[in-house]
């Protein structure tokens, strides 16, 4: 499951135990060997779903962690992209990699910054925000005031796109094991302190149409044929499109 470079299971054991702020810290050093780091088959779909959206000036990686969808945002803005996560360990990374890239790469200026997503230190200056795999890291009744501060940082027109995958099916081992994983994190975070908020089965779609709608976005989907459709002729993978009016 991980690269001889990753994080043992004693290490991953201690972030654990720790809250997510300083876990994340703990595994910076090592998260890009780790299969928690967004996939390339996902960033690359979700480019290439983008691409006929803009042009973008500015961009938003909302939780953007070691920077994997900083090159999202390369791709499809012109004129700077900003990383913002709560992590100082994970943009310290992110930064180190954007040190070793910028050797010969043209592309728009990056920032990092660290901040809390749910109180964002902006104005309304971004044409996109995206963000990859963090939202199980909000429970569910924060979902609002989090996304309240994504449509307060875009510009009228500005979109929030992030990819979503359908959930396993009932007779999938996927669903057991998330199912068992999100119970023991429940167990975890009733027995120890702080919590290690984490839950893979609490970001549903229709919740979060229902959440983006009561943020003020307008909402599309579409579908990411990268990742091919179920049995019944849905996507696996869609690419979820919300948008701020425009004035």
């Amino acid at each position: 499951m991980f690269s001889p470079e990753g994080p043992g299971l004693r290490e991953l054991a201690v972030q654990a135990l720790s809250s997510v702020e300083h876990g994340y810290d703990l595994l910076a050093p090592k998260f890009d060997h780790t299969p928690f780091r967004t996939s390339g088959a996902v960033l690359d779909a979700t480019t290439r779903a983008l691409t006929g959206l803009g042009p973008f000036a500015r961009g938003l990686d909302l939780c953007c962690g070691t920077g994997a969808g900083m090159d999202v945002l390369r791709a499809v803005c012109a004129r700077s992209v900003t990383g913002v996560d709560l992590s100082a360990g994970m943009l310290a990374e992110g930064r180190r990699r954007e040190a070793a890239r910028e050797a010969g790469a043209p592309g728009p200026r990056a920032d990092w910054v660290r901040a809390d997503a749910r109180a964002l230190p902006f104005g309304p200056v971004f044409d996109l925000a995206v963000s990859f795999g963090a939202f199980g890291h909000f429970l569910p009744r924060e979902l609002p005031a989090l996304f309240a501060q994504v449509h307060s940082v875009l510009r009228p027109g500005g979109r929030f796109a992030f990819p979503l995958g359908a959930p396993p099916p009932f007779s999938s081992p996927w669903y057991w094991a998330l199912l068992g994983f999100d119970t023991a994190m429940r167990v975890r975070n009733a027995l120890w302190r702080p919590p290690f908020v984490m839950y893979y089965r609490t970001f549903r779609l229709g919740d979060v149409l229902r959440v983006l709608h009561g943020a003020g976005f307008a909402t599309e989907l579409r579908a990411l044929p990268e990742f091919g459709r179920r049995p019944d002729g849905s996507p696996r993978g869609r690419l979820v499109l919300a948008t701020r009016a425009a004035v």
